[in-house]
């Protein structure tokens, strides 16, 4: 076997063992490992006793990956910003954002779902991650939403996909992520998400909105808030959106001349602003010590699949597999909007059995360069490229798109994390039930998908107006 066959057959393996449910992590250690001692026999011909040779060598290829890629300061970013949300929900903050929400939007159709929509995106913008959006407001909104006569299934619903909002909006654990596999700026995928998000939002809330109305007994509005009911919710869920501004001011300095700190430097001072906010509000102990505690199993965890993935991604750059398939990609005669289609249709069919970080490590080495082929290579101008946009800003738009997708694993059976999660927190709701209600919202996230795909500017406005592009 050359090169190119060992990668296809490890690679084949690897999809096995996720699918008889190794843990992603675990099954790409094991397979890079593998394929690395493989490619190194393979090298001496096979040769009996060179066979301990071939796995000394692989294992200290493998060795070296955990520190050498993950000693990054940009993955320093996750840790901070899974942080800053847990913060958030021991302060009472992700209460307050709801209950303001509930007494704007309550009114419509739907309002608590509505209300659930809006709060867990405000709440997204502190917290890198979907699971911990999903859990906070399980235990906030289910509770409120079935009170008033809310379909449970829905509710549940409502929660597992609004809490996929957190893999969109900044700051997104699976940004970063992305942006150190395809080596791009952090800070520019990471403003590139807010108007995404913000998008995805909104056609959540429609189809909130539109099934309330379709179907009376789903979800009906909460009324009788005055306007001076409504003001004074405010002051209570303004420090979420204060830190936001004082993160991305310090960030971005939209002022002009460079900015005042790094993305890592940002998240730091995110975390300590929360900190001292959650103590104002009277945080004590037991509830720093629990905020410390599911960040650190939060980040072990995520930590972990990048450690496996990457021995994994090492062993792809031996083998060459992911050149060999952007060239085939490349040489493909059907459009490149097409070809894109084909992709993400796979990767809806991944996130049926992986979760979102574990696919978009595995698969990005091998896809990100043929979707750069596919534009017209590194360094191709807006004018000469298939999808109208430079490399660079291909890599955001691309990256947007793909995490978008991601959020499908997240709420796609049999292995959508998020409803797990909500099932967990609400065992009255069964995990059946909680797919169930989160159906409905595949319709909701192919339109933002569409929309991302047709209409490259929602991606791409603010990292130009503020970075200069």
């Amino acid at each position: 076997m050359d090169s190119i066959e060992i990668g296809l057959f490890v690679t084949g393996g690897l999809l096995v063992m996720v699918l008889i449910g190794v843990r992603v992590a675990f099954a790409a250690a094991i397979a890079g490992l593998v394929g690395l001692v493989w490619i190194f026999w393979a090298k001496k011909g096979y040769d009996a006793s060179a066979f301990f040779w071939a796995l000394s060598v692989a294992v200290k290829t493998a060795g070296q990956v955990p520190h050498s890629k993950v000693a990054s300061q940009a993955l320093s970013l996750i840790p901070a910003f899974i942080l800053i949300g847990y913060l958030a929900y021991y302060a009472g903050l992700t209460k307050a954002l709801f209950e303001a929400a509930k007494r704007w939007v309550g009114w419509l159709p739907g309002g608590l779902g509505v209300s659930t929509v809006f709060a867990t995106a405000g709440f997204a913008a502190v917290s890198g991650a979907s699971v911990a959006t999903s859990a906070v407001f399980a235990r906030i909104a289910i509770p409120e939403m079935l009170a008033i006569g809310y379909d449970k299934k829905f509710a549940a619903g409502v929660v597992a996909c609004a809490g996929t909002l957190a893999s969109l909006i900044p700051p997104s654990a699976i940004l970063v992520i992305y942006a150190i596999i395809v080596e791009q700026d952090v800070g520019s995928l990471l403003l590139a998400g807010f108007l995404p998000g913000a998008f995805s939002a909104v056609i959540y809330a429609m189809l909130v909105i539109g099934l309330a109305v379709t179907f009376k007994k789903l979800g009906p509005p909460v009324t009788g808030f005055t306007w001076k009911e409504r003001f004074a919710s405010l002051p209570g869920a303004s420090p979420i959106f204060m830190v936001v501004a004082i993160i991305i001011l310090f960030i971005y300095n939209p002022f002009g001349g460079d900015a005042w700190g790094t993305p890592t430097e940002g998240g730091a001072i995110g975390a300590f602003l929360i900190f001292l906010i959650a103590l104002a509000r009277g945080m004590r102990w037991p509830q720093f010590k629990d905020s410390l505690l599911e960040t650190a199993k939060l980040s072990v965890m995520i930590f972990t699949i990048i450690w496996g993935v990457l021995i994994y991604v090492r062993f792809l750059g031996f083998a060459d597999l992911p050149g060999t398939f952007a060239d085939w990609i490349s040489s493909l005669h059907q459009s490149p909007m097409l070809t894109l289609v084909l992709i993400l249709l796979a990767y809806a069919v991944l996130g049926m059995f992986m979760d979102a970080i574990g696919m978009l490590l595995l698969t990005l080495p091998v896809v990100f360069p043929a979707i750069i082929a596919l534009n017209g290579g590194e360094g191709v101008s807006a004018a000469d490229s298939a999808f109208g946009m430079d490399s660079v800003s291909c890599a955001i738009w691309f990256g947007i798109i793909v995490v978008k997708m991601a959020e499908l694993c997240l709420i796609t059976p049999p292995i959508g994390l998020n409803c797990f999660v909500v099932a967990g927190v609400r065992p009255d709701i069964s995990v059946q039930e909680v797919f169930r209600g989160a159906f409905p919202f595949f319709i909701a996230d192919a339109l933002t998908i569409a929309g991302l795909i047709a209409f490259p500017a929602i991606t791409l406005y603010l990292p130009g107006l503020l970075l200069g592009n």
